[in-house]
This record gives structure tokens, C-alpha cells and sequence, in this order.
């Protein structure tokens, strides 16, 4: 795969997945056990209203690089045929771009970056 021919819609799409099986599979080592408990506990990592804030509070503290930047606005500025059901567009978009990054990375086999991501992430939103 190369990067620059894929859409920040197919890299958010591949990121989405990349994040959900970290968040996964934290929840679980944390001992939750429950399908029921584990799907609540998760919403708090990756729904759209998270991510964006787990973005924006990164972005602060000047986590990213200038080219992560701009993958980001490429995740964030992909044109969707969908509309976001439970948030308004612009949470939505930021969340898409976060995705998008991840997606990137994984694409890049920059997972040493994922890892550093998860590691900020779990210390903001500890269990």
C-alpha cells in the first residue's frame, strides 16, 4: 500500500480498526471482562466526541509534527457521503482525521508512533 494513493477516508477507515483493537485489547487487560462493559468502557476512547477531544488536547501540547498535521487535514477534509448520526460534522471531521493518522502510521509500518499515541492516551484516560 502507499499512502499517497490512498484517501484520508481509507485511511480513517483502516485507522478506525487500528484504534478499536488497541483500545480493545486494553480493556480487556484491564480486566474487564463483560461484552456489555466493554463496549460502554470503549465509547470513552473511540467515539468521534473522544477522539476529537483526545486529538485537540495533543495538538496543544504540540504532540504531532507538521507532516502528521497535514495527514490529518487530509482525514479531516475528505468529502463523505455519510453524515455523523450521534455529533455535529466538525467533531465528526476532527475525529476522521485522528483516524486518518493512525491509519497513516499503520500504513507506514510506523507503529513505534501508534504505540507513543497510546501511551499519552492512556495517561489522560486511565481506567
Amino acid at each position: 500500500m502507499n499512502t499517497k494513493e490512498l484517501s484520508g477516508g481509507t485511511l480513517a477507515y483502516l485507522g478506525d480498526a487500528i484504534w478499536s483493537l488497541y483500545v480493545r485489547s486494553y480493556l480487556i487487560e484491564k480486566g474487564l471482562k463483560k461484552p456489555d462493559d466493554l463496549q460502554k468502557k470503549s465509547v470513552e476512547f473511540v467515539s468521534a466526541k473522544a477522539q476529537a477531544g483526545i486529538f485537540v488536547s495533543l495538538l496543544e501540547k504540540n504532540f504531532f509534527t507538521n507532516d502528521e498535521i497535514e495527514i490529518y487535514k487530509r482525514g479531516r477534509n475528505y468529502k463523505s457521503n455519510s453524515s455523523p448520526k450521534n455529533t455535529d460534522i466538525q467533531i465528526y471531521r476532527i475525529s476522521t482525521g485522528f483516524e486518518a493518522l493512525i491509519g497513516y502510521w499503520y500504513v507506514e509500518k510506523n507503529e513505534e508512533r501508534i504505540k507513543q499515541l497510546w501511551e499519552v492516551v492512556k495517561t489522560i484516560m486511565e481506567v
